[in-house]
Formats: C-alpha cells, structure tokens, sequence
C-alpha cells in the first residue's frame, strides 16, 4: 500500500484531494494532518487517520509531521495550502518522506501576482500591472489610471479566494475600498491591472522533469455565494464546465514556462480572457491544486479517461511509479459540468443534460 499524508486535509481543497487518490483503485492510504481542531474533523471520514498539528509557523510543526511520517510509514507527503507549500519546499530534506514541488524559488516567486505579471507583460501587455504604494497621491494616480485604461482590477498580490480583489469604475471607489483594506491591515500590498471583461478560465496540470504528464482546462461560471464579495468572485465556483481549446493551452503552458523551465509537480493556472478573447494569465498556484480536483478525477472515472485524475498521476510521479495509460492533452471531453453546492452535493452531467 502507497500511504499519502495530507496536510491541510480538513478543508474542501484537502478532502477533494483525498477523494480523487480514492478513486484509484489502487489501494492508496491517505492520512491526514491539519491545524484546525473543526477542520480535521471534516477529513476524518475520509483518511486512515487523522492528527492535529501545530500551524506552519508555529514552533515543532515539522517535528509532527515527521513524527506522523514514522508511526505510520507514510511515502508520499502532500501539502494543499501556499503556506504549507512553501515551507515543505524549503525543507524537503528535512521531511523523512517523498514530496513533489518545484523549486522553492519557483514557488516563492509564483505566490507572489505582481512579480509574475512583471514576467508576462512582454508576452501579454494585458497583464501588465502596477503596485499600489503611494498612499498620498492614490486619489491622483487612480484618476490618471482609469483616464487610460478604463475599468481597473485591484487586487492583493497574494492570497488566494479573490483576496481584496474588486472591480473598480472610478478612483473614488478605488480610493475608499483600498483606504479600507489599508485600516485594516497597512502592511497588506495591493496591485492595479486592466480589467478583462471576458471568461474566467483555469488549467490544472502536473509536470515532471520538464514534460507534461497531464491537463486540462474549465470555465468557471458561477461562484459560492457572489453576492457576498464586492468582485463577485469567492474562491471556488459552483458551476464549471470543461473547456479543449487550443489557444487557453497555449498560453498556459507558455506561462508556466516563462516562469520555470523545468517544471516538476502541480502547476494550476488562472486565465482571464481579454476583449478580443484572448486568454490572459493572471496567477499560477505552484506546488498545489485547484480546490474542485475531485472534478476532473471523478469525470475521468465515469468517462474513462485515467489521467484526468490528477493528483493520482502527482503522487505516482512523485514516487517513480507507473503512471496510468491515457491522453496529456484535453484529458476530458467539453461540455462537460460540474454543478455543486454546499449541503447539496455535486451533479456530473454533459450540456446536452442541461434543462
């Protein structure tokens, strides 16, 4: 039996995770490990066990996890939160069991949104973006912005969930929502881009020694309560479908190679189309996956297609193992829907099933 720790395993990212390696039929025994006593209760079900640890910053949080890699004999480690993400990469010598991430300063550089737009913008002048600094002539700088570009999209430049993130028509809009995140936190760093008014659109992929193992894109079409955020974006849709076109491939792939040119684990790309359609990239989560994971494995269990389910390729490339027959490319047919909700379950079904 291949034994897989998971860390952050109580929330939703964590449990999709866990529930597409069981979709393997491979006899994979996943354990889980997460700081928030409520959280690691929701993995319960699901894991051989599971432990409370300290949080990442706090003192003996990698002396639990080694301590959990012992008593259980655990293979394969896999973190589902950037923090968590990061600090594995800086320590994997020190971690008594097999991960798979890039580069710790391939990581540290994607967490950050306006360094990799610095990146992008000679590809995609669209993603050209600037930071927010000057606090005493923001009114002004707003003012000469918009003059130029039109709609705005401010945003923080990490976190994750649409962190901060607004669309903003006039600088004074764009003046009070950053006074306000400011009162709230003035070290908090904010950056200024064109808004793009067209799809919504993520690629999920894993890599290993530079080759691309497996991938494919979806549209997100609605989000868990929008009404609830200003930007209309919460973190994670309700309602997805796939998407095989050329062209989102293409520039996901380009920019995920602009950043690492020899890309090894998860690599999930944000894109946001342009006026003219024209996908734009805006973040890349490195080293982990999109929250809906389980979207893509269980579509690949019902459509036979093995290499849909994407963190089982990950953990058997992690530990050298033989991958599962299939496509890389456009690992699922489009059209195909993703519609959940909380407390309600999910609903797998093609566009022709839609009333």
């Amino acid at each position: 039996m291949i034994k897989v720790l998971v860390l952050s395993a109580g929330g939703p990212a964590g449990v999709n995770f866990i529930k597409a390696l069981q979709l393997g039929d491979l006899g994979i025994g996943v354990f889980g490990a997460d700081s928030n006593p409520y959280h690691i209760i929701l993995s319960e079900k699901h894991t051989i066990k599971s432990f409370l640890i300290p949080r990442y910053d706090e003192e003996g949080y990698l002396d639990e996890i080694n301590k959990i890699i012992d008593k259980c004999e655990i293979d394969f480690v896999h973190a589902q939160s950037d923090n968590e993400v990061l600090f594995l990469s800086f320590n994997k010598d020190k971690i008594k069991a097999k991960t798979f991430l890039p580069l710790p300063t391939t990581i540290n550089f994607c967490q950050d949104k306006w360094l990799t737009s610095t990146r992008w913008c000679d590809t995609w002048p669209d993603a050209y973006s600037d930071i927010l600094e000057d606090h005493e002539r923001l009114l002004e700088y707003l003012t000469q912005l918009i003059e130029k570009m039109g709609k705005l999209w401010i945003r923080a430049t990490e976190g994750a969930g649409g962190r901060g993130s607004t669309l903003c028509t006039s600088p004074e809009m764009g003046y009070h929502w950053l006074k306000y995140w400011w009162s709230r936190d003035p070290e908090m760093q904010f950056m200024v881009q064109k808004y793009l008014p067209g799809r919504n659109i993520a690629w999920q992929s894993v890599w290993k020694n530079g080759k691309l193992l497996t991938c494919q894109a979806r549209e997100r079409i609605e989000y868990i309560y929008p009404n609830l955020a200003p930007s209309g974006i919460t973190g994670t849709p309700t309602v997805q479908r796939t998407l095989n076109e050329y062209k989102i491939h293409h520039a996901a792939v380009n920019a995920i190679e602009l950043l690492d040119k020899h890309p090894n684990g998860v690599y999930s790309v944000d894109l946001k189309e342009n006026e003219d359609c024209q996908p734009i990239p805006t973040k890349i989560n490195c080293g982990r996956f999109f929250t809906t994971s389980y979207f893509f494995a269980y579509a690949g269990k019902i459509f036979d297609s093995p290499t849909a389910n994407m963190p089982l390729v990950y953990v058997l490339s992690g530990l050298d193992k033989k991958l599962p027959d299939g496509k890389f490319y456009n690992v699922l047919d489009e059209g195909i829907y993703w519609i959940r909700h909380i407390d309600c379950g999910h609903k797998l079904t093609k566009e022709d099933c839609l009333r």
